[in-house]
């Protein structure tokens, strides 16, 4: 049992090679020691176990520093370009976010489904398109007299009014939704609003003429009934007109 013992702690006794310690940490990043490559030539390179280790079988073996975490290793090669790929990625990706705003600012200002929250439309043109917009009959003849109504749509001045105003509302809705830059979406709503405010001068002229035009008849009227009476007529009241004229002539 004694011998079996003995024999049993031999077999467990730990390996101190200095040489093996050495290789290593010399395939790792520790050290690339020209005097750790052991055995070492010895005196005037007679040592037979350097050639036998180094000399015959690998005699440039340690001229080459083959660590993968050295200064210009293979491992430290790999983490440098990771890490010049990974800035290049950044630089990517703040680029794609740049060209995301901006991409997202232009659809912004060109899609017709937020033209309604431009503050131009909604200050301005909202308030100004809204008689054509929101455009009816009773709009169309709000203000004008019953005499003045029924004349304007009999003779088929309301008709033609309100088929314009519905070929406008078509007109500034397509520009509100369509696809365009704000700038030419503000100028075409310019010039429609320009072509609204012609089209409501002529119809205020028309419907006053309407309106002249019904006092003339009733005028006319009251003419062949003798319905028009002079107040305060005298023969002298003529000689004094006449006197008048003259005097203006002179």
């Amino acid at each position: 049992m004694a011998c079996c013992f003995v024999c049993h702690s031999f077999a467990q006794s730990v390996v101190q090679d200095k040489s093996i310690r050495y290789q290593q940490e010399r395939m790792v990043f520790k050290q690339w020691d020209q005097k750790k490559f052991t055995p070492t030539s010895g005196f005037l390179g007679l040592n037979p176990w350097y050639w036998l280790t180094w000399g015959f079988f690998y005699p440039n073996y340690h001229k080459t520093d083959i660590r993968p975490l050295s200064a210009n290793g293979s491992q430290t090669q790999r983490l440098a370009m990771v890490a010049a790929m990974n800035g290049t990625d950044n630089n990517y990706r703040l680029q794609s976010d740049t060209v995301r705003n901006t991409v997202l600012s232009e659809i912004a200002g060109r899609s017709g489904l937020v033209a309604g929250a431009d503050p131009l439309w909604m200050l301005y043109y909202s308030n100004e398109f809204k008689p054509v917009l929101q455009n009816s009959m009773s709009s169309i003849l709000s203000g004008l007299s019953p005499h003045v109504s029924g004349r304007v749509v009999s003779e088929g001045l309301y008709s033609w009014y309100k088929a314009e105003l519905d070929r406008l509302k078509e007109r500034i809705e397509g520009a509100h939704s369509t696809d365009m830059e704000r700038g030419s979406r503000i100028m075409a709503y310019y010039r429609l609003l320009a072509e609204y405010r012609a089209l409501s001068g002529v119809w205020a002229i028309r419907t006053s003429s309407a309106q002249t035009t019904i006092d003339m008849e009733a005028r006319q009227q009251k003419l062949k009934r003798r319905g028009v009476t002079v107040d305060d007529w005298t023969p002298q009241t003529d000689v004094e007109i006449a006197k008048k004229v003259l005097l203006h002539v002179q």
